[in-house]
């Protein structure tokens, strides 16, 4: 069973010493992802920008440039073709059309006809259509459930711990996102309310990672007394060291297998899940550890201080 443990037991590694270059670090990866969300921007799906989207199924690999020609010559503005899944499978991608719902429903039908019959056989499999009321809305509530998760976070850390203990949470959940916003960007992957949901599953995973970090931190506080907030950090990170490591390895195992066979409705999902694993479970050792330490060094533990006036 030795061989099989992840981490040793009894690890005295120092994070510490590392945690300006750990903050440093991911300040700037946070601040390249802010760069990459302003240009080249977010891949927007129907959700969020409106639109579009028709999946259909030739008989054999699709003839993209065909395809392209035949949906082009219906002046229904610029149109996008993406393989989805396998070669047959093709992703026809509209923008909105002018006129409401009715102009919507009568481009689709246009698109429907002239892809069958341009290429016998095919078979019109989806058919997503969102105008610009919905998107707008369906873009602001997913903006507001990230908002609102975040504070009901700072809130159950902040009543659960010290104030420190909240603030350290909160600034490291948000370098996490800004990540997961930057990997979209980076990535062009299409960034709908799939996204929202999957960046909020990392959220939770990721606070709760640092839950356990921090009560460990707690319960040490108390049992350690006299000992540096800086030792007493790493020592419970070594202590939980095993925990994060294993947790993070059996979820991360859990969803690679959906980013194999899952398909292209759960890829992307299962992409951002493993991307978020790995950007949480480092943040928890290597980003909230150093903020508490710096936020709290002078409040949660006065060590030198303490061991100067303890009895000899």
């Amino acid at each position: 069973m030795r061989l099989l443990r992840l981490v040793p037991d009894n690890t005295r590694i120092p994070f510490m010493k590392g945690r300006i270059v750990g903050v440093v670090f991911s300040a700037l990866l946070s601040l390249v992802s802010v760069v990459l969300f302003v240009t080249p921007g977010l891949n927007y799906g129907i959700d969020f920008e409106g639109g579009i989207v028709i999946e259909a199924r030739t008989p054999g690999p699709a003839d993209f440039p065909q395809l392209r020609s035949v949906v082009s010559a219906l002046e229904v503005g610029e149109v996008r073709l993406q393989q989805f899944g396998a070669p047959e499978d093709v992703l026809i991608r509209l923008p909105r059309q002018p006129g409401g719902d009715q102009a919507q429903q009568q481009a689709v039908e246009r698109v429907r006809g002239a892809v069958t019959s341009s290429v016998p056989g095919a078979e019109i499999r989806r058919v997503e259509a969102v105008g610009a009321t919905v998107s707008d809305e369906l873009f602001r509530d997913g903006m507001i459930a990230l908002g609102l998760s975040m504070v009901a976070m700072l809130l159950y850390i902040w009543f659960r711990f010290e104030w420190q203990f909240g603030v350290g949470a909160i600034v490291t959940l948000t370098l996490d996102v800004t990540k997961l916003i930057g990997f979209y960007a980076l990535t062009q992957m299409t960034f709908n309310l799939t996204s929202v949901a999957a960046i909020l599953t990392m959220m939770g995973f990721s606070i709760n990672d640092k839950v356990v970090v921090y009560d460990r931190m707690r319960e040490n506080l108390r049992k350690y007394k006299t000992m540096p907030l800086r030792e007493l950090i790493d020592l419970s990170i070594n202590e939980t060291l095993a925990r994060t490591i294993g947790t993070s390895v059996a979820v991360f195992l859990a969803a690679l297998p959906l980013v194999l066979f899952g398909g292209e409705a759960l890829r992307e999902f299962s992409i951002v899940t493993l991307v978020g694993i790995v950007i949480g479970t480092a943040s928890s050792i290597f980003i909230a550890a150093p903020i508490l330490l710096f936020l709290g060094e002078n409040r949660l533990r006065r060590g030198t201080q303490e061991e100067a006036k303890a009895p000899a």
